[in-house]
């Protein structure tokens, strides 16, 4: 089975957007996948990016530009400006971590908690939005924080999953990283990141 590592921003729109593809690719090549939020202020921070309300008029009005145009082509109801953008994701790292570290489907739950600052126009940071996207994907939130390690414990992983992040040469989100190294940047590079695997499959066969 081959293992891949999917690094995050719970806040970021792209990641959101490749989530529903990536799960069928997830399906179809029967991949395990080791979701990692990170804390991509440090990413960026580390590998010379910038945060968003620091980035240029020029490059914020063509993010807008770039998010429309997926929107359509994607058939995603996303809402361009969410009311809560960006949240406070602490919390809902702190649930994808701990369902990640259970073996439950962190995967369908990042997904959802996407769905929520996306398309629903929902506060991640708030525990009953985060309890209502878990249910979405067929979790308890309740149940899964009951289990989990203490909250510093959490804040600690999260810290780890950002330096991992950083080692393993990510600067963006969402990024695909496979076995070998290679990194896959971005929900538009979800094709090249199939080639990949069907390249891998024909190998191993």
């Amino acid at each position: 089975m081959t293992t891949l590592v999917y690094v995050i921003s719970l806040n970021s729109p792209w990641t959101y957007l490749g989530s529903a593809r990536f799960r069928t690719l997830v399906k179809r090549y029967g991949l395990e996948v080791d979701v990692r939020p990170a804390r991509f202020g440090e990413v960026f921070a580390e590998t010379g990016g910038l945060p968003l309300p620091k980035r240029s008029p020029q490059r914020r009005a063509y993010r807008m530009m770039e998010l429309a145009r997926w929107r359509e082509h994607l058939a995603i109801p996303i809402v361009l400006e969410p009311k809560h953008f960006p949240a406070d994701e602490r919390n809902a790292a702190h649930l994808v971590i701990a369902a990640q570290l259970q073996g439950r489907d962190a995967l369908a739950l990042a997904s959802e908690i996407g769905r929520a600052q996306w398309e629903r126009e929902e506060n991640i940071a708030v525990p009953a939005v985060l309890e209502a996207a878990a249910e979405r994907a067929g979790l308890d939130a309740a149940q899964i924080l009951r289990a989990a390690p203490p909250p510093e414990e959490l804040d600690r992983l999260w810290s780890e999953n950002t330096r991992l992040a950083v080692e393993r040469g990510v600067f963006g989100a969402p990024s695909y990283v496979l076995e070998t190294g290679e990194i896959f940047w971005g929900q538009d590079r979800i094709d090249f990141l199939e080639r990949a695997l069907a390249r891998t499959v024909r190998e191993k066969n």
